[in-house]
């Protein structure tokens, strides 16, 4: 049983190696059959390498002659095309020179058109230099372009000359404020409600005049900025300064300016040059808003993009303006001082301040400078003058050597021309504090009240010289009396008040009391004695009227009679003296007498009741008792009368 299965197993062992061997026999033969293939397949493909390559290098001279041939087609499109562009430069030359030959005016924005061509033209054939006629036609270029540019300045020139007008005054007050519009025709006759002391600090608009139409601006625009890229800037600057200097000048004499030295100032009447004064300042007013706005605005549109030109141009054109209008100021800050220049001097200061931002912003730039310069120059000048009269008013007041004696003790000019200075000043205040800041720091309210006290201090002081001219020591005081009271009393209306304070007014009331209490101790004195018991008795009495004339108190009837006469005839004196003596002011003269009433009536009064039957049972009693209580009442109402009143305005 086991042979057979051994004897079975070893047959199918090598059954199995017969097959692999067949199999390792079969593909030895397959991948030599293939080797014999790629044997014969590279024999192939090596003689048909051999064969391109023979017919590559029998091809060579044809592939040579046809990339010769395809590059010269190529060479032969590029000059074409520059040619292309060259004619057609040439061609666009031509077009721009028929244009440039036309002139500008008939179609300036063709004859601009042509320029710009004309300008690609020549950076063009810069560019293409290897062109064997750049050069000529450069210079051919180049001279056609000067001409063109000489064209436009001509046209420039006309535009510019043809729309170069002078400013008539009467479109000029058109664009002032109604406030401002002269209501006579005449410049310096405006509303007297704005008149003075604007400081700048309304918000009042003025509108500048057209001086160019609109629509001619931007052609002179264009055509300025053709001669700028030109290198014409200077050229341009010349036409402009040429062309519209003289026309402002020419506005502004047909307003009314004037140009004055200062030996033609000093020669005038003052009615005159305030009057003129009064000119100039709304002179000043309309060249700066209205005429050196709108030349700003002209400079500033024609020459847009180029601010140097601008500023340039409008300094050129304004200087000569300028200089005119400044030179009346500063005649009149170098002229002799006064105390009534005063007022126009802080007049010319308070606009020039008020101008002051104005004219930092018109001219503005390096090329503005000077012009700048002495405009504020005058504003320090004018201030000085104003400063230095200030002083010289303090000095006059105090001086004051007037020997105009005023008879009746009433308010002395002096006093009202002084009050009236000081009233005057307070209108001017906040240019007061401006022109204080201008020379020294601090409280500019404490300066205007230390000043004011000078100038009152000063005042009082030349009173009290010009009171002892008065022999009469009771007119002395009524004096003193009625000039404080003029000064305390216009005071308290102003604004003075409240920069001297209520100290200085009850201070200086006190001094008018003490006058008017010692003007009664001096005129009254002597009168009020006479109806005095004191010296009426004599020793001896008895209780009955005995044959002498005394009364039972011992009281001498002649004494009586005696004392009688004495007061008639002292009383008239002073009615008929002191009915002319002045209390200009309704209420202290009032006082005064009610004040004199209050001691004589009763006094008088009182003798008389005591008294008056002594000499009214004798002969003539008339002649003793001629006055009653109320007939003296009455003629006390007649005291302080004058000839003449003076009172204050209030």
């Amino acid at each position: 049983m086991g042979m057979p299965r051994n004897t079975g197993g070893g047959g199918g062992l090598l059954v199995g190696v017969d097959m692999l061997s067949e199999r390792a026999t079969m593909m030895r033969e397959a991948v030599q059959k293939s080797q014999s293939i790629t044997d014969n397949m590279v024999s192939i493909l090596g003689s048909f390498d051999h064969r391109l390559s023979a017919l590559e290098t029998a091809m060579r001279p044809t592939q040579i002659r046809t990339h010769a041939i395809r590059k010269a087609h190529e060479n032969i499109d590029r000059t074409l095309k520059a040619a292309d562009v060259i004619l057609s430069q040439f061609d666009l030359s031509r077009q721009a020179e028929a244009k440039i030959l036309k002139g500008p005016h008939e179609d300036l924005e063709s004859y601009l058109e042509a320029i710009e061509q004309l300008r690609n033209n020549i950076r063009f054939f810069n560019n293409n230099k290897s062109f064997k006629s750049s050069d000529g036609v450069l210079n051919n270029a180049n001279n056609l372009l000067a001409k063109a540019i000489s064209k436009l300045e001509e046209e420039f020139k006309q535009l510019l000359s043809s729309y170069s007008k002078p400013v008539e005054p009467e479109r000029l007050f058109e664009c002032l404020p109604n406030s401002m519009r002269p209501s006579s025709g005449s410049p310096g006759e405006q509303d007297s409600n704005s008149k003075h002391h604007n400081n700048g600090t309304d918000n009042t608009v003025y509108t500048p005049p057209t001086l160019i139409p609109p629509r001619i601006l931007p052609l002179l625009h264009d055509l300025a900025q053709q001669m700028v890229q030109a290198g014409h800037q200077q050229q341009l600057a010349k036409i402009y300064r040429d062309r519209r200097s003289p026309v402002l000048e020419e506005s502004l004499r047909k307003l009314g300016v004037e140009k004055l030295s200062k030996d033609d100032v000093q020669k005038m009447q003052w009615e005159v040059l305030e009057f003129k004064i009064g000119n100039w300042i709304h002179f000043m007013r309309i060249a700066v808003k209205l005429l050196f706005a709108a030349e700003r605005k002209v400079c500033d549109q024609m020459f847009e993009g180029f601010q140097q030109l601008k500023d340039q141009c409008f300094a050129d054109v304004t200087t000569g303006s300028v200089a005119v209008l400044l030179s009346f100021g500063d005649a009149i800050a170098k002229s002799k001082r006064s105390p009534e220049k005063l007022f126009v001097l802080l007049d010319m200061y308070e606009i020039m301040r008020e101008l002051h931002s104005e004219i930092e912003s018109l001219f503005r730039g390096k090329s503005c400078n000077e012009i700048r310069e002495s405009a504020f120059g005058l504003s320090k000048r004018l201030a000085q003058t104003a400063q230095e009269t200030f002083r010289d008013f303090e000095e006059a007041v105090e001086k004051d050597a007037t020997k105009t004696a005023v008879s009746d003790g009433t308010v002395h000019p002096l006093t009202s021309y002084v009050i009236n200075y000081v009233k005057f000043l307070f209108d001017y205040q906040s240019t007061l504090k401006q022109l204080f800041q201008e020379f020294e720091n601090g409280d500019s309210n404490s300066q205007l009240a230390a000043v004011t006290m000078r100038i009152m201090q000063a005042l009082q002081t030349n009173l009290d010289g010009k009171s002892k001219q008065y022999k009469d020591s009771a007119l002395t005081n009524l004096f003193l009396m009625n000039n404080i009271h003029y000064m305390v009393r216009s005071v308290r209306r102003s604004e003075a008040k409240d920069l001297l304070g209520d100290d200085w007014v009850q201070r200086h009331r006190r001094v008018v009391q003490q006058h008017a209490n010692q003007y009664k101790r001096i005129a009254w004195a002597k009168i009020l004695q006479c109806l005095s018991i004191q010296g009426l008795t004599s020793s001896g009495g008895s209780n009955s009227m005995g044959v002498d004339g005394q009364n039972s108190s011992g009281v001498s009837r002649a004494l009586v009679k005696e004392r009688l006469k004495t007061f008639n005839f002292q009383f008239e004196e002073l009615h008929q003296r002191q009915s002319q003596w002045t209390v200009p002011d309704t209420e202290l003269r009032e006082s005064l007498r009610l004040a004199v009433a209050e001691v004589l009536l009763p006094a008088y009064r009182s003798f008389i009741k005591r008294f008056g039957s002594m000499v009214e049972n004798g002969k003539n009693p008339q002649k003793y008792v001629r006055y009653s209580a109320e007939d003296l009442e009455r003629m006390l109402g007649e005291f302080f009368e004058g000839k003449t009143l003076n009172e204050p305005k209030r």
